[in-house]
């Protein structure tokens, strides 16, 4: 009877306020959550339309195969938007839906390699910083392309951020690379041991952030380490 009452409830609230894109304002279909199809298919340019093994001119360390990023960033645009909201507005909805994307992305490139001893490792945040926002935005991707890939995602407590590091925006790249340096520890090496690692975070610029945790990985273990952003910058 009260699950009745719930589906009624929730059906008069859909009438009242139907679901919309949080893009282009059109409905969404039951199945959609927060970004229609079109927009996440048009809206945004593709990083790595060639299917690259580097979508960025970075050069990879030796221990990463892949860096694969799914849209240019935008800014002042419709996607720099999104990842604001996303990093620090609550909205964890529009992570699962880019996640979701950026899974079906990494999958059509030819230089991923999916088998049974690969699992998602989001970028953390330090303890400090995730009470402020009261979740992890990168967590938010990695649940998508969980979704989409099916691809398991390491427990929050597997690999923690021991340094409250300042924001990397406007720093050179040595000074990055000095801000986060031993940023990262393993708490469950177990869990990395010979396993193809796949480190999933919001935005990729220089890569230090993600070449501090793939080598924090590496020394846990781990085999391959691929790294997959919604946005490049």
């Amino acid at each position: 009877m009260l699950t009745s009452i719930k589906s009624i409830q929730r059906g008069f609230l859909e009438v009242l306020f139907p679901k919309v894109c949080v893009i282009c304002g059109l409905s969404l279909s039951k199945s959609e959550e927060f970004i229609c199809p079109n927009c996440i298919k048009n809206r945004f340019e593709i990083a790595n339309p060639d299917k690259k093994q580097v979508s960025s001119d970075t050069l990879l360390p030796e221990n990463i195969v892949l860096q694969h990023a799914l849209w240019n960033f935008d800014k002042g645009g419709f996607l720099q938007d999104l990842l604001h909201s996303l990093k620090y507005h609550r909205l964890t909805g529009v992570g699962v839906d880019m996640g979701v994307a950026l899974g079906h992305s990494l999958k059509k490139n030819p230089f991923f390699e999916y088998k049974d001893e690969t699992l998602l490792v989001p970028v953390p945040l330090h303890p400090k910083k995730k009470r402020m926002r009261g979740y992890n935005q990168a967590r938010s991707i990695a649940k998508g392309v969980e979704k989409s890939t099916g691809i398991p995602l390491c427990s929050k407590t597997d690999v923690i951020r021991i340094k409250n590091t300042k924001t990397q925006t406007g720093f050179s790249l040595e000074k990055r690379r000095e801000n986060i340096d031993q940023a990262f520890s393993v708490k469950n090496s177990i869990t990395f041991e010979n396993k193809t690692c796949i480190v999933i975070d919001d935005v990729f610029t220089t890569g230090a952030t993600a070449f501090e945790l793939a080598e924090t990985l590496q020394k846990a273990g781990a085999n391959k380490i691929m790294i997959a952003t919604v946005a490049q910058a």
